[in-house]
């Protein structure tokens, strides 16, 4: 019998003795290219026929766990952890391996709000960890967001009360609300006008509504109706009125956005009447979206890469517009720290924050 710290006391036991006896903590087992994945949890009774198991993983002994005075075994202090993150919208799975994932319990895709402080704090405290999506980020119905762990076997009781007393003092000042949660995204009924002489005239097929439909609808929302017009300032004008007495939640403009003289996009939304939030957007690729407000309804004007590219600058403000967040030039003006997708960005997965 072996003190671990704090007065944890584990007991070595050979594999071939320890039928009968009940396993301290998980056990993993890997196969390579094949499986790796828990072979036996915490509490299994060791049985005869799970001698050649555990011999086949390498476990000549297992441990008997026997917690000292104030000390949290690695999947009651996950489990806490996650409880007291946990509020409305969010499931947690049973604890395994000292780990708990909160995933999103809506039937519909949600707008992760993430308070980065509190994460920081948390971390802080050594020996447990707090994993989470960024803020913003878009998480689909039963998707992750954020996963408790804890790195020893065995923990200080006082660090899990010092997360919770972390979560407490956030939810008095936010009205109950936690540090961790989701927006739910509205179904916006979206009306959109593409710009364009060469496509109005039919010499070339649209290639706008295919990309901004899937876009959409992969969010939960629809094109409810999409309209055409050549590069002409007042036309633009006028069309622009008839979705909004459509009574649309949403309109977007494609086509015209950029610099060129003949590009008129811009100018026509200002004269709609939308008020401009921002022209321009520092990120790539997208850096030519305009975003507005038109009798309090959103109207962007997309630029051409949305046709092509896997993710622009409307990927990024879609979501939040869709739960209800109203934007404004700040939110423009931070979008430059992380806005650079590279190829190299896309290779890796970090620009993936949506489908």
């Amino acid at each position: 019998m072996s003190e671990g710290k704090q007065g944890t006391l584990l007991k070595e036991v050979p594999v071939r003795e320890a039928v009968g006896l009940v396993l301290a903590h998980d056990l993993t087992q890997i196969i390579p290219g094949q499986f790796k994945g828990r072979l036996f949890k915490k509490g299994h009774v060791v049985a005869e026929s799970d001698i050649p198991k555990l011999l086949d993983i390498g476990k000549e002994h297992i441990y008997i766990l026997e917690l000292g005075d104030g000390e949290l075994h690695e999947d009651d202090a996950a489990g806490r952890m996650a409880l007291a993150l946990k509020d409305d919208g969010l499931l947690l799975t049973e604890p395994h391996e000292g780990k708990v994932a909160v995933k999103s319990a809506l039937d519909v895709p949600a707008l992760a709000v993430i308070e980065p402080d509190v994460v920081h704090a948390i971390n802080e405290l050594g020996e447990i960890a707090l994993a989470t999506l960024r803020t913003h980020a878009v998480v689909m119905p039963g998707g992750q967001l954020a996963a408790t762990r804890v790195i020893p076997l065995v923990v200080p009781e006082a660090k899990v009360a010092a997360v919770e007393e972390l979560v407490a003092e956030y939810r008095e000042l936010h009205g109950g609300r936690g540090p961790i949660g989701l927006k739910p995204l509205r179904k916006f009924r979206i009306g959109m006008l593409t710009t364009g002489g060469e496509v109005f005239s039919g010499r070339i097929e649209d290639r706008f509504g295919p990309a901004v439909r899937r876009i959409v609808e992969s969010l939960g929302s629809e094109i409810a109706e999409q309209r055409f017009s050549p590069d002409d300032r007042q036309t633009i004008v006028k069309e622009i009125h008839y979705l909004r007495q459509q009574s649309y939640d949403m309109i977007v403009v494609t086509g015209g956005m950029s610099v060129d003289p003949d590009d008129r996009t811009p100018a026509a939304i200002a004269e709609a009447g939308a008020r401009i939030v921002n022209y321009g957007t520092p990120m790539l690729p997208g850096s030519m979206l305009l975003m507005g407000y038109l009798d309090g309804i959103p109207i962007m004007g997309l630029p051409g890469c949305v046709m092509h590219d896997p993710y622009t600058s409307f990927n990024a403000l879609l979501p939040r517009i869709l739960a209800g967040d109203v934007i404004d030039r700040r939110d423009i003006v931070t979008m430059g720290y992380g806005g650079l997708l590279t190829a190299q960005t896309w290779e890796t997965g970090i620009g993936k924050r949506q489908p």
